[in-house]
């Protein structure tokens, strides 16, 4: 297929995102693009979507290989959402969603969830930057974190998602199952309600997974909603993973059964976006919602090492299209280094990775010891860096 690049309109940990037109056809879609060396993450998405069909999932159009500018880009074909992201409508609705909107969105999301978990797949990124908004309600995007839940045999796996979205048991490295996007989807219902991230008073991806993982508390439940509302709340937010409803469940509550007829969204074509567009007026700190991806076996040090100095997005690996670039077209048949690549277009070209582990001897850390690393990195991080001890000597010190 040939087809023509446009305007980018959102950029990720891992991504571009443009919009592109069909030569032939002038379909209008998403495309999402990584450099071939670093797209494992968008091999896994196609993998996952391409077996997936569900109105409330975003729809894969296929996938090729281009040359451009020099570089060799894998290129992910997603159906294009005009309205943006739920992010995005927040925004244009001045901060928050009033509560028939929210009921509206939230039972398409669970109606989404609740398809991928009856499929054995686990999202690992649910929040409103990866909610689409289209004339035919909410779709789940972005599932580079996505994995499947039955990958139990295999000794490692990674923590992925967005840190203050990240349930108790992610938070802790101990498990990454269906729950954790029920709790996911509790924190995008605040972020609906109030126009902000859950934990709000959290500044920097450390301090959320400590304060999530080992304290008692929960994100806070706004108080400018109904009672069934908070009480669904209640239902995705309880700390302990076996207490928490399903997806199944929660589409049962009370606060669901109002949401009787559609919400649609309209007027969005002066909004830009499909996937995992990082509005930069919404948020104060885009740290908060960047996506992460940690393996499970590293050391505690190793961990807050990562998530303190990595940055976690390196915008200097990203292909650097301009928004007002001029339109470009790309020939994706009869590449030479394309064809380099086995499996192309209609196939799936990465296996899904299905590891998880229990974690077994993470699990006996104790709080205080993550939070001595946790103030050494977050003086790190903050600048000051008077503090001479390294990390194997804290290492030597905690074991």
């Amino acid at each position: 297929m040939d087809w023509t690049r446009g305007r980018t309109i959102g950029r990720g940990s891992t991504a571009t995102v443009s919009i592109a037109t069909a030569d032939h056809s002038g379909h209008v879609f998403a495309i999402k693009s990584s450099e071939l060396s670093q797209s494992e993450s968008l091999r896994k998405e196609q993998s996952i979507l391409s077996t997936l069909s569900c109105p409330q999932i975003v729809a894969c159009k296929g996938c090729d290989i281009s040359a451009e500018n020099g570089k060799l880009l894998y290129n992910l074909f997603l159906e294009y959402a005009p309205s943006g992201t739920v992010t995005d409508v927040i925004h244009k609705h001045g901060g928050s969603l009033e509560e028939g909107m929210v009921r509206s969105y939230t039972r398409g999301i669970l109606l989404g969830l609740e398809f991928l978990h009856s499929r054995g797949i686990v999202h690992c990124d649910i929040k409103g930057q990866n909610i689409l908004v289209s004339d035919d309600g909410v779709k789940i995007a972005d599932l580079g974190c996505a994995r499947r839940a039955d990958g139990a045999s295999t000794t490692t796996w990674s923590v992925a998602g967005t840190p203050v979205y990240m349930a108790p048991e992610v938070a802790r490295g101990e498990q990454q199952g269906f729950s954790a996007d029920v709790w996911a989807l509790g924190c995008t219902v605040i972020e609906m309600a109030t126009g902000r991230a859950p934990w709000p008073d959290v500044r920097d991806p450390v301090s959320a997974l400590y304060r999530i993982g080992f304290s008692n508390d929960v994100p806070e439940i706004p108080f400018n909603i109904s009672k069934q509302a908070r009480d669904f709340l209640g239902k995705c937010l309880r700390r302990d993973p076996a207490e928490r409803w399903s997806a199944t469940q929660l589409l049962s509550h009370d606060f669901m059964k109002e949401s009787m007829f559609l919400v649609k969204e309209t007027g969005g074509s002066d909004l830009e976006s499909p996937n995992n567009v990082l509005h930069p007026h919404l948020w104060d700190s885009m740290e908060e919602s960047e996506t992460i991806e940690i393996p499970s076996n590293k050391s505690l040090v190793e961990r807050i090492r990562q998530l303190g100095e990595d940055k976690l997005v390196l915008s200097s690996k990203l292909p650097s299209w301009e928004y007002d670039e001029d339109w470009l077209t790309v020939r994706s048949n009869g590449n030479l280094e394309a064809e380099r690549l086995p499996n192309r277009q209609d196939h799936n070209l990465l296996h899904v990775d299905e590891s998880t582990s229990s974690n077994e001897g993470y699990m006996g850390r104790m709080s205080e010891d993550y939070e001595i690393v946790v103030d050494y990195y977050l003086t790190k991080i903050s600048g000051q860096n008077s503090l001479t001890t390294n990390s194997e000597s804290i290492e030597s010190s905690l074991f």
